[in-house]
């Protein structure tokens, strides 16, 4: 498993990680873009921003580096990167297939991504992660499984991820939508001959949406390494966006509201790793400060007030426009 390199790790961020969605193409639904980006989207400045953020991130301790195919060009900016950083062997890479990129480097695409579960398509994108992450690629994911996916049932596909597994690269499947513990279960029982085939589970929980705890809980018992996404919930949970529980509870403690959001995933027992989706540097260092939180029971009690019902939180997400 490439997450031993990140167990031997014993810096204080060694269980942050940096997701590049935010990054890697001009258009995404987090919340500030405006302000976060400006109107200097290009390939360029993107690919500048990325190296920016990743060296930043390596500098301060973070090991473990998030991208997908639907991610634009952010398999290409971290390739560049770490073509450019031979000697850097502690990094562990993930990325994710299922869903292609078609918004040809637009904002206001009529659709910016197309999901696919299909051994076909699996087949595409691994070879094209493959030419541009190579050896460096440590774990591919089914991107967004919800229940209905068909790669849950799909023999075949099965098969040939299992082949992927035994010459060394780590399976694993992340989820969306309301119904994801359903989807974590379901995935945890498929196996190809007797053994489980995923070894990571990648899902999103924060302040809001905490509905797939227990069946993380599950996955991590049965040797599953977790990855928590979206824990800022797409920038709901920071300024000047988060709720004033929040706002009160980051005052209280001199920290950011996404240093306390964030404080509050790493908490959890089966965190392995959670996500930042920092898209500048500043994000990044306030998000890292996360680490550093203790928040006591009479605040973790007015943070649980936060919690929203799944089928309402993922109907708000659903309409936050791509920007």
């Amino acid at each position: 498993m490439p997450f031993a390199r990140l167990a031997t790790a014993t810096t204080p961020t060694c269980h942050i990680g940096l997701g590049l969605a935010a990054v890697g193409r001009p258009g995404y639904i987090n919340l500030g873009r405006e302000t976060d980006l400006g109107d200097d989207r290009s390939v360029e400045s993107l690919r500048a921003r990325t190296h920016e953020l990743l060296d930043a991130a390596y500098a301060q301790g973070v090991r473990y580096f998030d991208v997908a195919r639907s991610y634009g060009r952010s398999e290409e900016f971290l390739a560049d990167w770490l073509n450019a950083r031979p000697a850097f062997d502690d990094i562990v890479v993930g990325s994710k297939w299922g869903y292609t990129y078609t918004a040809d480097w637009t904002t206001d695409a009529d659709k910016h991504e197309v999901k696919d579960h299909s051994l076909r398509t699996y087949e595409r994108q691994r070879a094209e992660s493959d030419e541009l992450l190579g050896d460096r690629l440590d774990l591919y994911q089914i991107h967004s499984v919800t229940p209905d996916s068909p790669a849950l049932t799909d023999k075949d596909l099965h098969a040939r991820l299992a082949e992927a597994a035994a010459a060394g690269l780590t399976v694993g499947f992340s989820t969306s939508g309301p119904a994801q513990a359903d989807a974590i279960r379901a995935a945890l029982a498929v196996t190809v001959d007797g053994e489980p085939l995923f070894r990571t589970v990648q899902s999103t929980y924060n302040a809001l949406e905490t509905s797939a705890a227990p069946a993380l809980a599950e996955a991590h018992d049965a040797g599953l390494t977790v990855i928590v996404k979206e824990g800022m919930a797409n920038g709901r949970l920071a300024d000047p966006y988060a709720p004033d529980a929040l706002k009160a509870v980051a005052e209280e403690v001199s920290l950011g509201c996404d240093a306390v959001a964030l404080a509050l995933i790493l908490r959890e027992p089966w965190a392995g790793v959670v996500l930042s989706g920092a898209a500048t540097t500043v994000q990044l260092v306030s998000n890292l400060h996360a680490a550093a939180v203790d928040l006591d029971e009479a605040q973790l009690e007015r943070l649980a007030g936060l919690v929203e019902e799944p089928g309402a939180y993922w109907e708000r997400r659903g309409q936050l426009p791509w920007h």
